[in-house]
């Protein structure tokens, strides 16, 4: 049974991409700038349903209230669903912001461009209410897929074409893997909704089977490469400097939380009865990731690929909650969810931030390069300040959003300090948050307090303007970053969506 309501975001997204398609077939090079627009008002208008469903007790004639189950269960609109939907389209927005000025810069295929994005988001908007292994793994593959063509979207670009061949084959790669353990899942329990997988894991205790342990394994490694996860990382790096920045941008933040709301999904869900067995290897890839991504980063002179790094850091800082799963009882395992989700909300919108001005920097410095943004607060002030807020925001610095990331991913580590484990995860967190200030202040210290560089014209650099689209994506992410930091019980709300997500 349809439930058209629930369905309208996916609807509207599904019209919107026939309509990108048909415009960027039809209209003349000079009028493909319609696609764009086209595409931002279609991500725009699928917010509205989302605020119609979520409020729909306080609306007249709305009585379809609570969680929708559609598809014998397999597709699933709650709390959850609905804030993690709201995520994917408000990073699709910023995403089409941050690349409108950046396309007509250079010979870019723009009505493709936008197709992809916007094709990518759908997937993602899929994924948050996929409750089954099949309607999951097609929800993944639309993100992905979209995303291979996107790395390499500057065709003459050797760096871009090596970055997006190495992100297809591994990713690809990555893709055989956790089918083949999705199906080693089906196979052992005949099932393919989370609910029946969790209930027959538990009936026919699989949790010691080597095979579905396997299993397990096979999956998780699927979206520890969606998330880049350390090891799973190399290609993170590479694709980020190959690509264009706003695509860089995007992979960052929406395609890697939609690898996270994969996995937190299938663990909390799918995988419930077994947590001894997800839980040890969420461990190590939490510290591994924010280790190998912070210290990598120190050495780091390309700010993208440190952003790239930094990426891989704050993977692991999200998956902190849930390494020691296997020592929450329920209402710790609902904490957990809690931390996880509003530390993934805070980083969208600090990383989206960090990259929209970046764009702006890298414009004006003509260089990605952290040498050559030497001085740059004498030429372009707004920016270097911009630059900073983000960068000290990213470190958790107060009054900035990023502290209250830091602060429940803390909080839902201490609840369990009665393991040893624990303990030893706090300490490292706190540990690689102080070296992730380093790298971010280094940034800083060289904008504001080094020489500018000979090759840098600042009087160009100073008259150059900003795009008004990224201008505005600036804004919005400032906003956030500083108003939550302020009022953190805002994200609180949205995230408290997470921790009822069991019924």
């Amino acid at each position: 049974m349809f439930d058209y309501h629930a369905l309208a975001p996916e609807l509207i997204l599904g019209v919107t991409l026939l309509a990108v398609l048909a415009i960027d077939l039809v209209l003349p090079e000079r009028l493909k700038y319609l696609a764009g627009v086209t595409a931002l008002v279609g991500m725009v208008a699928a917010v509205f349903p989302l605020l119609t469903i979520a409020f729909c007790d306080s609306i007249t004639g709305c009585s379809d209230t609570g969680a929708r189950a559609m598809f014998g269960g397999s597709y699933v609109v709650d709390d959850f669903a609905l804030v993690l939907k709201g995520l994917f389209l408000v990073s699709g927005v910023i995403t089409l912001l941050l690349s409108v000025g950046y396309l007509e810069s250079d010979d870019y295929y723009q009505g493709e461009f936008y197709f992809l994005i916007l094709a990518s988001v759908t997937g993602a908007v899929v994924m948050a209410s996929s409750r089954d292994l099949i309607t999951m793994f097609v929800g993944l593959e639309l993100v992905s897929a979209p995303a291979f063509l996107l790395a390499g979207w500057r065709k003459g670009d050797l760096r871009g074409n090596e970055a997006s061949l190495k992100f297809f084959l591994t990713g690809v790669l990555a893709t055989a893997v956790m089918l083949f353990g999705m199906s080693l899942v089906y196979g052992l329990t005949g099932q393919i909704t989370f609910a029946g997988i969790a209930e027959q894991t538990a009936v026919l205790g699989l949790g010691s089977e080597p095979a579905f342990v396997m299993a397990v394994v096979f999956v998780l490694v699927g979206f520890a490469f969606k998330v880049s996860a350390v090891p799973f990382h190399f290609w993170a790096p590479d694709t980020y400097q190959g690509a264009p920045t706003p695509v860089a941008a995007y992979l960052s933040v929406g395609s890697k939380a939609a690898g996270f709301v994969g996995l937190l999904t299938l663990c909390y869900l799918a995988f419930s009865a077994v947590p001894e067995i997800w839980g040890p290897i969420l461990w190590v890839l939490a510290v591994a990731s924010m280790t190998v991504g912070n210290l990598v980063a120190l050495k780091q002179t390309n700010v993208v690929r440190l952003l790239g790094y930094s990426s891989i850091a704050h993977g692991g800082f999200i998956l902190v909650p849930f390494a020691m799963a296997a020592s929450y009882d329920s209402v710790g395992l609902a904490d957990a969810f809690f931390g996880s989700i509003t530390y993934l909300l805070i980083y969208a919108f600090m990383n989206l931030g960090a990259f929209a001005v970046v764009i702006a920097a890298a414009a004006k410095a003509k260089s990605g390069e952290i040498a050559d943004w030497a001085g740059m607060n004498r030429y372009a002030p707004a920016t270097a300040g911009l630059l900073s807020m983000f960068l000290f925001a990213l470190a958790g610095i107060p009054p900035l959003a990023g502290w209250f990331a830091k602060f429940v991913m803390f909080r839902a580590v201490i609840g369990t300090f009665e393991s040893p484990w624990a303990v030893a995860l706090a300490v490292i967190a706190a540990v690689n948050a102080v070296i992730a200030l380093y790298y971010y202040a280094r940034i800083v210290k060289s904008v504001y307090m080094d020489d500018v560089p000979i090759s840098v014209p600042q009087d160009q650099a100073a008259a150059l303007r900003t795009a008004p689209s990224l201008v505005l994506a600036i804004a919005l992410t400032a906003a956030v970053v500083v108003i939550v930091g302020f009022f953190p019980q805002i994200l609180a709300f949205f995230g408290e969506a997470a921790r009822a997500f069991p019924s």
